[in-house]
Formats: C-alpha cells, sequence, structure tokens
C-alpha cells in the first residue's frame, strides 16, 4: 500500500508530467468495489471533471491532490493506485474511475484493500483529509523531540510500538510498510510496549522516522510499490515480503514475518531487534 513516500513520488511525477492536460472524458468504475471511498456521487465526476486543466499536485501525509482549474481537485489516498498510459496501448480493464487527457493518454485509479477517491470544488470535509493538512510532517524541522513526545501523551503503557507509528494517522502517511524499516534502523522490535522505550530509544526511533523516509523519498519510493508509470521504486526494503527469510544485513540471522496486534503483519530481526 502507497505511503507517504509513494504518495510524494506520486505528485511529483503528476506535477511534471501532467500540467497543463485537459481531462476530455471520465468514466466510471468498471467494477464495484464496497470498500472505495467516494466523495459525493461519482456518477456526478463526468460533469465536474470534463473540460478541467491539471494546474499542478501536491502531497501530504496519506494524501495526493490533483489540482485543477475553477477550484476543483481531485484527492486520493491510502489504497487507490494511479497508473498512467497511452490510449493506444493497453487499457486497463478495471478500474474505479478513469479519465482521459488531451494528448491521447488516461489516468487510471485503482484500489487494492480500501482507498479513497474525491473529485469536488471548494472543501474536503473528511476527518482524515483535514488531519493530513493539518498535521507537522515527520519531514518537517517542527517534528521535534518535544512534538514527537507528545505523540505519547495518553496512550495505554502497553500499546506496541508499531500501533503507535501506525494506527490512528499519528503520523499521517506513515503506515504499516515503511513502519518496518523505520524500527530496524532504531533497532527496536515492533512489539515492544512504548512504555519500555527510554530517551535514548525515542531519540533514535525519532531519527529513524526522518532519515528513513527521506531515503524513501529521493529514491521514488519503496521497491515493493509502483509510481505514476508502473514501475517500482528504487529504494530497496530492509524488511518486506521481498525480503522475508533473507538474512539480516547486520547479523545475518534470517528476517522473520510475525502477526502483529491491530492486525498487518510485521517483520523483524528477533537478534538486532529484541523485545
Amino acid at each position: 500500500m502507497k505511503e507517504l513516500p509513494e504518495n510524494q513520488t506520486l505528485a511529483k511525477q503528476i506535477d511534471v508530467t501532467l500540467k497543463g492536460r485537459i481531462i476530455t472524458e471520465v468514466f466510471n468504475a468498471t467494477k464495484y468495489h464496497k470498500n472505495t471511498f467516494y466523495y459525493g456521487d461519482p456518477l456526478t465526476y463526468g460533469k465536474l471533471l470534463t473540460g478541467r486543466e491539471i494546474k499542478s499536485s501536491e502531497s501530504f501525509g496519506m494524501y495526493v491532490d490533483i489540482i485543477l482549474d475553477k477550484g476543483t481537485k481531485i484527492s486520493f489516498g491510502d489504497g487507490t493506485n494511479l497508473k498512467y498510459g497511452t490510449i493506444s496501448g493497453k487499457m486497463p480493464n478495471n478500474y474505479q474511475l478513469l479519465l482521459t487527457l488531451d494528448d491521447n493518454t488516461y489516468l487510471a485509479f485503482t484500489v487494492g484493500m480500501f482507498g479513497v477517491i474525491a473529485a469536488y470544488t471548494g472543501i474536503y470535509d473528511e476527518v482524515y483529509y483535514k488531519k493530513s493538512a493539518e498535521s507537522i510532517s515527520p519531514l518537517n524541522n517542527e517534528f521535534n523531540d518535544s512534538y514527537f513526545e507528545k505523540l505519547f501523551i495518553g496512550l495505554k503503557p502497553k500499546l506496541s510500538v508499531k500501533m503507535l507509528l501506525a494506527a490512528e494517522q499519528r503520523i499521517p502517511g506513515l503506515g504499516n510498510g515503511v513502519l518496518q524499516d523505520i524500527l530496524f534502523n532504531a533497532k527496536i522490535n515492533p512489539k515492544r510496549e512504548i512504555s519500555s522505550l527510554t530517551d535514548t530509544d525515542k531519540s533514535a526511533l525519532l531519527q529513524s522516522i526522518k532519515t528513513t523516509l527521506k531515503s524513501m523519498i529521493l529514491q521514488g519510493g519503496r521497491d515493493t510499490e509502483t509510481d505514476l508509470f508502473g514501475k517500482h521504486g528504487n529504494y530497496k526494503t530492509i524488511l518486506s515480503r521481498n525480503t522475508l527469510n533473507n538474512p539480516c544485513p547486520r547479523c545475518d540471522n534470517s528476517i522473520i514475518k510475525d502477526a502483529s496486534n491491530g492486525g498487518g503483519a510485521v517483520y523483524y530481526c528477533p537478534t538486532c531487534q529484541k523485545i
């Protein structure tokens, strides 16, 4: 699932590749997907979007905005994937929204497990969108020790570090995918209780959040996810489905996969990331 690094990459690619393009036609979903969450009635998207010019794109947290003229936007995030291609090439058979553009290309929005697609003018009144827009990004200098410490306030001491980072969008855009390498670099097991973290642990975790995310962004996202053109990112994940049972790059013991409370699998080295 795409997270902050991949969303940053998509926004940059859209801004460079699609700026100035006009939406010529809008096609609604070819297949019903119960976990696709639209904003408003998607059957009105054709009237809303046809003829609109793509002006720019930006990303924050778990969302990407495609900014059009006349105050119109398309916002998508979480499990929504975007595919760009030529109309003369192989077109997707299944999608939740497809736009054709004035240079014989298309944009297809597809959803995996769940995802958001919103086309609108004015304000997108959705709680997680607002949270992503209003939260301080971990890439910002204001995301510092003081800010990070506030994330722990009011949490149950037995909450796992994994749930601290990936649940409730405490850090919008940081999910179960990117946290694997963040925790490996900080030498912290995802199942550790937050009450066990020392000040040194917290400092290491904060620095790992910043440096790991920056590295992922600079390399166009993770190698487990694809970009606008269907290419995998250049960041080689240390802990992911791609590296399961590989030797740990620190100690050569095998990386393992384990179930996590709260959902989603966790990968870790049991030697380097002790509970």
